[in-house]
């Protein structure tokens, strides 16, 4: 067996037997990992509590068969709020969801590690829900799926852009328009994120407009998933 080290934040545990559980982590090394961490649901466990859900940590596993083992874990970055937040800590949940689903077992994505771990602290920090959505516009354009956000994605006209089609992948124009409507505000927000302005997003867009890209993002990823979210942060879904 091979024994090997990585850092990686948990997405997600599963019970195993009487005291083991399953743990998904996203490394930045290997990718995906699916895990068995040995007695953690016992009370007298070393590091039971410390592979919880968004914990970041560095491992010591051995490689298994099918599922490694996890030997050492050690937490590197606390995140003190969302442990008492239920509110923000669904909204990390969405995070995590994500990534369990596009993470691929055995295949490093340095860039998708350090997002997911940057949204992961930054959320915990800030509390602004709005990290989500510049968290699933950088998956986007990591996945190669970016939508069009400066002109009609029909027609190329660069104004006005009054909604936004989840099928055609980006906004249209007045003529062209069907979908969800879309403000103009709430879209210059995603021009932004995409030219890499996430800070001035974070620190400048009023509620109302906030509440808008929450709604857009969560259904455009669940469009690019081809599944519906299950965390509690899936604020609103087109119909």
């Amino acid at each position: 067996m091979v024994l090997y080290r990585d850092e990686a934040i948990v997405l997600r545990t599963y019970k195993l037997g009487e005291a083991d559980r399953i743990v998904n982590f996203y490394s930045r090394g290997r990718g995906k990992i699916r895990a068995v961490a040995k007695g953690v649901r016992r009370t007298k466990s070393k590091f039971g509590s410390l592979l919880e859900p968004a914990s970041i940590v560095n491992l010591q596993l051995y490689e298994g068969r099918n599922l490694d083992i996890v030997t050492q874990a050690e937490r590197t970055v606390p995140l003190v709020a969302a442990r008492s937040d239920l509110d923000l800590y669904s909204r990390l949940s969405t995070v995590l969801e994500i990534v369990d689903q596009i993470g691929i077992e055995g295949e490093s994505n340095a860039a998708l590690y350090k997002l997911t771990v940057g949204a992961a602290t930054e959320l915990d920090r800030t509390k602004n829900g709005l990290v989500v959505t510049a968290f699933i516009a950088k998956v986007l354009k990591l996945e190669g799926v970016q939508p069009v956000v400066d002109r009609c994605v029909v027609c190329g006209v660069t104004e006005p852009l009054v909604a936004f089609a989840l099928h055609e992948g980006g906004v249209l124009c007045h003529s062209c328009r069907r979908g969800h409507q879309l403000s103009e505000e709430a879209r210059l927000c995603l021009v932004a994120v995409f030219e890499g302005r996430v800070r001035h997003v974070l620190d400048t867009t009023p509620p109302e407009v906030a509440l808008e890209l929450q709604t857009l993002s969560a259904a455009i990823i669940e469009q690019h998933l081809e599944r519906r979210l299950k965390s509690q942060d899936v604020l609103h879904n087109f119909k």
